[in-house]
């Protein structure tokens, strides 16, 4: 039993989750830092207000404070900004660039020219229409 769960540790999978977790982690906690220590300051110095949660309105003696919707609004949209600016767009640049070179993979299907259906690449008739289909 101990043998079978050690062998599932040591999967690729599971231990490069758990590096993701750890440093996705730490990179939340750079990106908390960013938005809180220079983004939000920045807001402050151009809006005026570094926090909006003062922002309340009463209706029937209920109190809406719309103010820390905005707060969570605001810091969730930088925080994926950065997210997606330092994360995002770099990971897809490498990945687009170490696959440059590679060869795409010969198809295993084609279109039936009546119904447009996918078709194996060696099949004479469309499994969906019966058609004939040009040969290849």
């Amino acid at each position: 039993m101990l043998k079978g769960f050690r062998q599932f540790l040591m999967r690729g999978n599971v231990v490069d989750l758990a590096v993701a977790v750890v440093v996705g982690a730490a990179f939340g906690g750079v990106v908390a830092a960013l938005v809180k220590d220079l983004v939000t300051p920045l807001i402050a110095a151009i809006a005026g207000k570094p926090d909006f949660s003062a922002i309340i309105f009463t209706v029937n003696g209920s109190k809406f404070m719309i103010g820390d919707f905005i707060n969570a609004l605001v810091s969730f949209l930088l925080v994926a900004t950065a997210v997606y600016f330092f994360v995002v767009v770099p990971v897809n640049a490498i990945v687009a660039r170490s696959r440059r070179g590679e060869a795409l993979p010969d198809p295993t299907t084609r279109k039936c020219p009546e119904c447009l259906s996918d078709v194996a690449i060696a099949a004479r008739r469309c499994a969906f229409c019966t058609s004939p289909l040009p040969p290849r």
